[in-house]
């Protein structure tokens, strides 16, 4: 999957209410290919990016895209755009239920639920917002850095 233009809306066949989207997204492994491809292609005005930090973005890609599907009634929609601080990212479900992590980060573990605290820890300005018509969507940014940079 090849980005666009500079605001990339992949989606899983259910049409944005500001347009159709660019390409179509049904599987966590489809969403990574896409951040991807946006990240390699339109962040940092060709200087290229970390590879360690496309790592942490294909991470947060993936949790929030299973995250969807498993528990969030499926996926309604996906987007990336990338910004002058890497790349922001927005996952559109089904469900109004706000997971409870979203509110406290966890202090106990009990053998599932790695999820959450890793995209904590890799992402930042981190949104869930319910949206008019029904469902939820959690955006975060994943931070890039140059890869000629320090």
């Amino acid at each position: 999957m090849e980005p666009t233009d500079g605001i990339t809306t992949a989606s899983s066949g259910v049409t944005a209410p500001d347009g159709p989207a660019s390409t179509a997204v049904t599987s966590a492994a489809a969403a990574r290919a896409y951040a991807e491809s946006v990240a390699r292609a339109q962040w940092g005005a060709g200087r290229g990016v970390r590879e360690e930090d496309v790592v942490d973005l294909l991470l947060v890609v993936s949790e929030l895209v299973t995250n969807a599907i498993r528990h969030g009634e499926g996926l309604a929609g996906f987007e990336v755009r990338p910004t002058d601080e890497g790349m922001w990212i927005a996952v559109h479900d089904h469900s109004a239920v706000v997971p409870r992590a979203a509110y406290a980060f966890p202090t106990r573990h009990r053998g599932s639920g790695y999820g959450w605290p890793l995209v904590a820890r890799l992402a930042r300005d981190i949104a869930v917002d319910r949206r008019p018509a029904g469902g939820k969507t959690i955006s975060v940014l994943v931070p890039l850095r140059d890869a000629g940079g320090t």
